[in-house]
């Protein structure tokens, strides 16, 4: 996990550059560091059970890691909503990713906070209940503000494929946006979108499961649950982000489904003529 995250946070930084998405450094590219920052010193603890300091500093870095994650996919969300058409959405690209992301913030904030407490408690040889319950709340907000993102991104999405606007704007506007600008690449996106929200959602079930079951419980003393269910679809979601950088299928300038029609009419009819 170590070689593949650090292989991935230099692949982000890379892109993040060459396609000048200064977003995708303090979200895709942090959430990388912390992934590096937090299995080297999980690495660091199992070969080092006794010290405390390398258990404190994994426990606080493998949980709040992922989170910045959440909000490259919010804001992304609002890059395609405001490209294919902000009337079928029930939030504008704006309101998306300052509540989206304030929200994400607010529960890295709650993680941090808890996972100190409870490696505090740890080292002062006392209860870690307390750090415990204010960590699962974070990741239990989290859950929550993945499932209001996925409803209303689906509504969008349904919205944007039976033509029915949320609200009302200028013909003129229209004709310009909706299902017709939907380009393949595009199309690609939201799927590997889709992924990478899934992978997210099934890594915060997995914390909320094991924070919910104790410190000594079944799920959070199994190492492969850990492995499967947190590192590797961590994994899977910061890569899906690399292979399908929106830097590369979120591009304006690729042929829409509209274009295509349009640019097969000038053909045809510069052929007949």
């Amino acid at each position: 996990f170590l070689v593949l995250y650090s292989i991935s946070t230099i692949l982000h930084l890379g892109q993040a550059l060459k396609f000048r998405l200064w977003w995708m450094i303090p979200t895709a590219t942090f959430v990388g560091i912390l992934e590096v920052i937090g299995w080297s010193v999980r690495l660091w603890s199992s070969q080092n059970p006794r010290l405390l300091t390398p258990f404190e500093m994994q426990l606080v870095g493998t949980v709040v890691a992922p989170t910045p994650l959440v909000a490259a996919n919010f804001i992304i969300l609002g890059r395609i909503i405001n490209q294919v058409g902000p009337q079928y959405s029930r939030l504008t690209p704006k309101v998306y990713t300052i509540v989206f992301c304030c929200f994400d913030v607010a529960c890295l904030v709650a993680q941090a906070v808890g996972g100190a407490s409870a490696a505090r408690a740890v080292s002062q040889e006392s209860s870690a209940t307390m750090g415990a319950n204010i960590m699962l709340g974070g990741i239990a907000a989290q859950l929550f503000a993945i499932v209001v993102y996925v409803t209303l991104a689906s509504e969008f999405f349904l919205r944007l494929k039976f033509s029915a606007p949320f609200r009302q704007v200028d013909a003129s506007h229209l004709l310009e946006k909706g299902q017709g600008a939907v380009s393949k690449n595009l199309r690609i996106l939201i799927y590997a979108m889709s992924f990478c929200t899934l992978c997210i959602f099934i890594r915060s079930v997995y914390r909320t499961v094991e924070l919910a079951g104790g410190w000594f419980g079944l799920v959070i003393t199994t190492q492969r649950y850990f492995d499967w269910l947190g590192g590797g679809m961590v994994t899977l979601a910061i890569y899906t982000l690399n292979f399908f950088h929106p830097g590369i299928w979120l591009n304006k300038n690729v042929p829409t489904d509209r274009d295509e029609e349009e640019q097969a009419v000038r053909e045809e009819e510069e052929a007949a003529t």
